[in-house]
């Protein structure tokens, strides 16, 4: 029995500590956004699916000495991809559709170890089931679940801090090893062991016949319609905390953590679970995550918001995988269960990580799934013996639909325009229409892009992060010698090439397309330059590796406002490449004004490790002319001497105990304000 135990414990250990591992050796190649996170979990969970798909077959169609061969010869297959790493062959060149490039990618390069992974928990359980027939193995899949949460929680506690990628890739794999050495040895005890062999119905010789009852088609829809409501209600969560109230790093471990525990809780103590308590519980639940929706903003304390949405997220899924745990078959069956569960997480992610992008044309997918909660709800209640708690189901649900419509379509009448795609979701507002002060405003999420005064002779005013007094401004004077020729990763609204005068050329990387779009269709920054402009689609980092040295007097870096920033361009690395196009007496601006995130020592590290000066420059905010407070520093390979920073700047604050941050080692924990 100790074998069995380990090899679920190890494999679902490995399985939650590949995702957020693999993710971020590819979260580089596009563009660091927060998209990539999700459209991995979908592929997990495709893959999952695909595990429990393949223990099924197995378990109901082959007999034990098939299913033993089978196993090891993928098991001993699977080590040729060792160790594992992103296959160099998929990097993106900028032009590619994000979704199926990372989907491909994360297919060839760990496929078929996380697809064994996956099979272990159900097809052990199946084994396990067999043999020791007095047992009941869905205690196994509690065991499974603890081990995915201490995984998921060791990585961005233990493992990131302290470990390179290098180093994690070699741990991981040699961790696999031991985990395909312990499934051959429980697969040979499976073919060894053909007593007993039952799943669905189905027998081989010396079984006993199978006189349990077979699930029906109804609750098989039930267990997928259970499991896929969960799996939205975990993605959407996500979504809207990381990209409509506050892209806090790794924010997105909390809602899975919290997944998680409740398939913890509802299959290892069943006595948990109280449907008329949970349905209590469930009201207030869901009526506060639908009462954010309508009334809380990017003001609202984040504490309250968090707290609200996890706890909301947490008693939802303790109620839905509670109802499972009452629905749960005969041991006999539940290859099938957990092929309907899995199933149902696959189906969630598609609808939240491949439909809502591509149908939505905002972060629409929390109120739509609350709503879908709220009918779910009621058909889980008992009609006959709880008419109050039936009145009140229907009283919720009438409510959370309500506002997640009134939520929408107040959404939508607020917003002049508003697109999403893979990159995230950009709205276009507009405030003071017909006066003096009229302004148009590029927002993704809750971050400001760009600001731009409408009246014709306002529109080339500079405003929000680079004002008369910004760090960027000064540099733009300290340069002005001979026409300009600079360099900006970050397009947004386009505001800098109000700095161009003629003769200067200005030429911006970014990587959203539709960030392009909207600069040019809804603002006149690019229109009205009086310099040459230039737009480069895609990850500006990745753009300049296959440039020739752009000579540039000045390089903006302008991708660090949101908050889950993209790490790769602030590693020793990025700023070797972007020195690489700088004139020797040019600057480097890295614009760091974040909320969570205290960039100033991770930028000190870098320059101090480089050999280069450095001064930080920061301007008070101005609201009555749209003047943002920002966050400027300033790098160049000679001293900046001049009256310009004399007063307006400042040296940057050093941190011993960080490390300098490399493509291989980088860590946001140290650095959260």
């Amino acid at each position: 029995m100790l074998i069995y135990t380990i090899t679920i414990f190890l494999s679902a250990f490995l399985l939650f500590q590949i995702q957020p591992m693999i993710t971020k050796m590819i979260l580089p190649w596009f563009g660091g956004s927060a998209s990539v996170w999700i459209t991995a979990l979908l592929f997990f969970q495709i893959e999952l699916l695909g595990g429990y798909l393949y223990a099924h077959w197995s378990v109901r169609s082959l007999k034990p000495k098939a299913q033993s061969l089978v196993h090891i010869v993928l098991l001993a297959v699977s080590l040729l991809f060792l160790p594992i790493a992103p296959s160099l062959a998929w990097r993106p060149s900028g032009s590619e559709a994000p979704i199926p490039r990372i989907l491909g990618l994360l297919a060839v390069s760990i496929g078929l170890p996380y697809f064994l992974l996956s099979t272990t928990s159900p097809l052990i359980q199946a084994w396990y089931a067999r043999k020791f027939k007095a047992a009941l193995p869905y205690k196994l899949f509690a065991l499974s679940n603890l081990a995915s949460l201490l995984g998921l929680l060791a990585y961005p506690i233990l493992v990131e801090p302290n470990i390179t990628l290098r180093q994690q890739s070699l741990g991981w794999s040699s961790a696999f090893a031991v985990f395909v050495a312990l499934g051959i040895a429980v697969a040979k005890a499976n073919k060894r062991n053909i007593a007993v062999d039952v799943c669905d119905g189905t027998t081989v010789p010396e079984t006993p016949v199978d006189d349990s009852t077979p699930p029906t088609l109804r609750e098989k829809i039930f267990w997928l319609v259970l499991a896929a409501c969960a799996s939205m209600l975990l993605l959407s969560v996500t979504n809207h905390l990381t990209q409509n109230i506050a892209s806090i790093p790794f924010l997105w471990v909390l809602p899975l953590s919290l997944y998680l525990l409740t398939f913890i809780l509802t299959f290892d103590y069943e006595q948990l679970y109280r449907r008329r308590i949970f349905l209590w519980l469930l009201v207030p639940a869901l009526g506060g995550m639908a009462y954010g929706l309508v009334n809380w903003n990017s003001q609202t304390n984040l504490r309250l918001v968090i707290a609200t949405y996890a706890t909301g997220l947490f008693i939802a899924c303790i109620f839905f995988h509670g109802e499972l745990v009452k629905r749960k078959p005969d041991p006999r069956h539940l290859t099938s269960f957990y092929l309907m569960l899995s199933l149902g997480g696959a189906l969630g992610g598609i609808l939240v990580g491949i439909a809502a992008p591509t149908l939505l044309p905002a972060y629409f997918e929390l109120p739509i799934t609350l709503a879908f909660c709220a009918v779910l709800l009621l058909l889980l209640l008992d009609y006959h013996k709880h008419r109050i708690l039936l009145a009140i189901g229907w009283t919720t649900a009438t409510m959370v639909i309500l506002a997640s419509g009134y939520y929408v379509s107040s959404y939508i009448h607020e917003v002049r325009l508003m697109a999403r795609n893979f990159y995230g979701g950009l709205r276009v507002n507009e405030y003071h229409q017909g006066t003096p002060n009229e302004i148009r405003v590029l927002v993704s999420g809750t971050v400001t892009h760009g600001i731009q005064y409408m009246p014709s002779s306002r529109r080339r005013e500079l405003i929000s992060y680079y004002g008369p007094e910004s760090g960027v401004a000064l540099a733009v004077t300290y340069l002005r010698r001979s026409p300009l020729r600079i360099g900006v990763i970050g397009l947004g609204a386009g505001t800098l090439a109000a700095y161009a005068r003629p003769g200067d050329t200005i030429r911006f990387y970014e990587i959203n397309p539709l960030v392009e779009q909207l600069a040019r269709s809804e603002f006149t920054f690019l229109k009205d330059c009086r310099g040459k402009v230039d737009v480069i689609l895609g990850d500006g980092r990745l753009s300049l590796e296959r440039e020739p040295d752009q000579q540039f007097d000045l390089l903006v870096v302008d991708a660090f406002t949101g908050d889950a920033i993209p790490v790769h361009l602030l590693t020793r690395q990025a700023l070797d490449i972007y020195f690489s196009h700088l004139k020797p007496g040019g600057i480097l601006a890295l614009h760091i004004t974040n909320t969570y995130l205290d960039l100033e020592p991770v930028v000190e590290k870098l320059s101090t490790d480089l050999g280069k000066h450095s001064l930080l420059v920061t301007n008070d905010s101005d609201s009555r002319h749209n003047v943002f407070r920002a966050i400027w520093a300033l790098l160049s390979s000679q001293p900046l001497e001049s009256p310009l920073f004399a007063t307006a700047s400042k040296k940057l604050i050093a941190r011993p105990d960080l490390r300098v941050w490399t493509d291989d080692y980088n860590n946001l924990f140290q650095i959260l304000k």
